[in-house]
């Protein structure tokens, strides 16, 4: 039985780990790349993919007249306000990043393998936004 496993560990502590994964969240949507290490990547990856979803969402829901729709946006940037560093980020996915997607129904990442890290040959990948 496989109670209480969930993500991906990365051979840290729990708030070091969360720590870890909003600093590459948030380079990723900043910079629409990063260069990191095959598990970092792998771990980060579904969470970057949901959060476009929810601002996709969020967006969908803002364009309803009504206050419900209205209430649905705020709610989808707080959620991701909570996960990431600065309204800065949040205000991009919302403006650049999820409108982009608009019509895609998925795949909003890509990871693409590079050669090991020259000083303990970890597995190194970038992981990047894909360009619609």
């Amino acid at each position: 039985m496989r109670h209480g496993v969930h993500g991906r560990i990365l051979g840290r502590p729990t708030n070091e780990r969360i720590a870890l994964r909003r600093i590459l969240l948030t380079q990723l949507f900043e910079h629409g790349k990063i260069t990191t290490t095959e598990a970092k990547a792998k771990a980060v990856r579904g969470e970057a993919e949901k959060m476009i979803t929810i601002a996709k969402r969020g967006l969908k829901a803002g364009e309803a007249e009504d206050a419900g729709g209205k209430a649905q946006q705020a709610h989808a940037r707080q959620l991701l306000k909570g996960r990431l560093d600065g309204d800065k980020i949040v205000r991009k996915i919302f403006e650049d990043i999820a409108p982009r997607y608009a019509e895609r129904k998925g795949g909003y990442t890509r990871l693409l393998k590079l050669n090991p890290r020259v000083g303990d040959a970890a597995k190194m990948v970038i992981l990047e936004l894909v360009e619609e």
